[in-house]
């Protein structure tokens, strides 16, 4: 399993598979081919269907360091990922140089035949059964595993994670206005946060913080703004907004937050190894879904929870968003995206509520649930998967302007 550094990464939104992840490619396409006169670019699948709405064009456009011309291939089939590109370097009319690449998920790339792009592996484990059956052997935990295989260093790069989290956030609750796209969605984070009601309760006033700060960052992330991939850039919102509420409310150290972040990472890195965290892949429960369970398991190790019942907690969190459809209307990460963060960062506090009483029930294993998400993503038509073709996206009938 690779180092959390490549689950958690800082960058620009609004998508982290169709826009960081093609900016990745382009980048080092360019560095290794620097004395090209010219670039192009062929999107394919999802990168082609869902790339205008997404800004992979403008991306790529801004990033090539000579012209770049870009295609738009929504026909072609049997693709090895959902998400696959051809870069070529073109001297005049000659190739000089082709890469195929398929941007796997939050930021990261495949480059076919670039073993060297491929970052190492750091952890010995790939299941939560044997992370979870080393940290009972080693008497150790979840945050203190983190530590051992990463280096004291990965705190001070959560650190950072956090800090930027937590800007996105602070951004997010000032800025009024109407999203780039042509949706005419509206900026909801300010009004959710100052909306406080003559009748409100505790659980009230919790659902709208939470809310707040996940709207927040999710509209940061809409309008081009800085976020970290949490897993991804379209579900940045969820694990965010629960570890805000978790500070404010329990006065947590930073430490305390930076273990979740650690303890949230395992989930993460999990899911990614095993399944997918692409939501052109396996649809939206491969994001939300993903960035929900990593919330859970947060919030538990905030709790002091057991490893049982983080375990359950991420369980739940993913279980209850199995086959949920990715289907964003215009290729935006606006609509149904935002909403469902603040939706995901609830789900995520009542799947610990339920841990902490029904831990010692449960059935089924994180990883069973991991691996059962991957096979129901890869049932699901492709018009629910990142594509803009079914769903909201397509009773809309909405064409970004």
């Amino acid at each position: 399993m690779k180092s959390l550094v490549e689950l958690y990464k800082i960058g620009c939104g609004p998508s982290s598979s169709h826009t960081m992840g093609p900016e990745k490619a382009i980048k080092l396409f360019c560095e290794k081919y620097p004395s090209a006169t010219s670039y192009k670019v062929v999107l394919y699948g999802s990168l082609a269907l869902t790339g205008k709405g997404h800004g992979t064009d403008a991306v790529l456009q801004k990033t090539a360091t000579k012209p770049v011309e870009i295609v738009f291939d929504t026909q072609t089939g049997n693709l090895p990922h959902p998400n696959t590109m051809e870069l070529f370097a073109l001297d005049g009319e000659k190739t000089i140089g082709s890469w195929k690449v398929c941007s796997v998920g939050g930021g990261a790339i495949a480059v076919e035949g670039q073993a060297s792009i491929t970052p190492p592996e750091v952890y010995p484990h790939n299941s939560f059964e044997q992370i979870s059956a080393y940290c009972r052997a080693n008497e150790i935990t979840l945050p203190q595993y983190v530590e051992r295989f990463e280096g004291v260093q990965i705190w001070d790069y959560l650190k950072t994670i956090w800090q930027t989290m937590k800007q996105a956030i602070d951004r997010g609750l000032v800025a009024e206005g109407i999203l780039k796209g042509g949706l005419g969605t509206e900026r909801k984070a300010k009004i959710l946060f100052n909306g406080v009601h003559p009748e409100e309760t505790t659980a009230t006033h919790e659902n709208r913080m939470v809310c707040a700060y996940a709207f927040a960052v999710s509209e940061e992330n809409a309008s081009g703004g800085t976020i970290v991939t949490a897993p991804t850039c379209g579900a940045c919102g969820v694990l965010p907004a629960v570890l805000k509420y978790q500070q404010t409310t329990k006065d947590l150290t930073e430490q305390q937050v930076l273990e979740a972040l650690a303890t949230a990472s395992i989930i993460g890195n999990l899911i990614k190894t095993n399944a997918s965290i692409s939501g052109a892949e396996c649809g939206c429960q491969a994001e939300i879904g993903s960035a929900c369970s990593m919330a859970a398991a947060a919030v538990a190790q905030i709790c002091n929870m057991n490893l049982d019942q983080i375990e359950y907690s991420a369980e739940v969190a993913m279980e209850h968003h199995l086959g949920l459809t990715c289907d964003p209307i215009g290729g935006l990460v606006q609509i149904p995206c935002i909403e469902r963060n603040a939706v995901a960062a609830m789900r995520a506090l009542n799947a610990v509520s339920l841990a902490t009483f029904l831990t010692h029930t449960r059935k089924i294993s994180f990883d069973t649930v991991v691996n059962t998400m991957y096979q129901t993503g890869k049932d699901l038509r492709t018009e629910y998967r990142e594509t803009s073709e079914g769903g909201l996206a397509k009773l809309f009938h909405h064409k970004p302007q």
